[in-house]
């Protein structure tokens, strides 16, 4: 499948086939190419929670507007973000480049994000919605519905997965064989009405 079928394809899928199970090479696939996703400096702050303990994944339904496919995808995930990946030993991140590139790169990440909390929550939002959209692509391409999720009680979600105090919970997502088709497109905006030329 080409990117632009997959695009063009891809729904948010409520309901899954509960029976189905996705192969360990599958949900590798998927969490690899998450993995390429781009992140600002390289810092790889995205976090991907895999639940697969059935009790845990009950309790997520509770908090979670009672929604089936929290139980019934073979695959949940929850998209977190390290607040806190830029200054958590930065110089990993580029431990490949070249010395000039090191020395310029590293020291920058720490003037870009230190003292800046907002930056730091404006980017693991961007980072893990890379990385979300890279998810569902790719789930497309090799079969597979998905519903990213944002109805679910946060903060119960993350006492539920021990969620560490410099992580945020971004969003959910659900990866499977759907069995109910998507209603129709709600709506989509006229391109004249999104796109904006120069300035507004």
């Amino acid at each position: 499948m080409n990117v632009a079928t997959a695009i063009e394809t891809r729904r948010s899928v409520k309901g899954y086939d509960p029976g189905h199970r996705m192969t360990e090479a599958e949900v590798k696939k998927l969490l690899s190419h998450a993995m390429l996703a781009p992140t600002a400096f390289n810092i790889q702050n995205w976090r991907l929670v895999l639940v697969r303990d059935p009790e845990l994944r009950q309790e997520i339904r509770k908090v979670a507007w009672d929604q089936a496919q929290v139980t019934d995808a073979p695959l949940l995930l929850v998209l977190c973000a390290d607040l806190k990946s830029w200054e958590k030993d930065p110089a990993r991140y580029w431990r490949n480049a070249p010395q000039p590139v090191q020395d310029f790169l590293i020291p920058a990440i720490g003037q870009y994000y230190s003292g800046k909390e907002q930056v730091q929550r404006d980017e693991a939002m961007r980072s893990c919605g890379i990385a979300a959209m890279t998810l569902m692509l790719m789930a497309k391409e090799i079969g597979y519905d998905s519903s990213p999720m944002d109805g679910f009680d946060f903060a119960a979600v993350g006492k539920l997965i021990n969620l560490p105090h410099d992580h945020v919970i971004t969003m959910m997502l659900a990866v499977g064989r759907g069995i109910k088709e998507p209603l129709p497109r709600g709506g989509q905006l006229p391109m004249d009405q999104v796109v904006i030329e120069d300035r507004f």
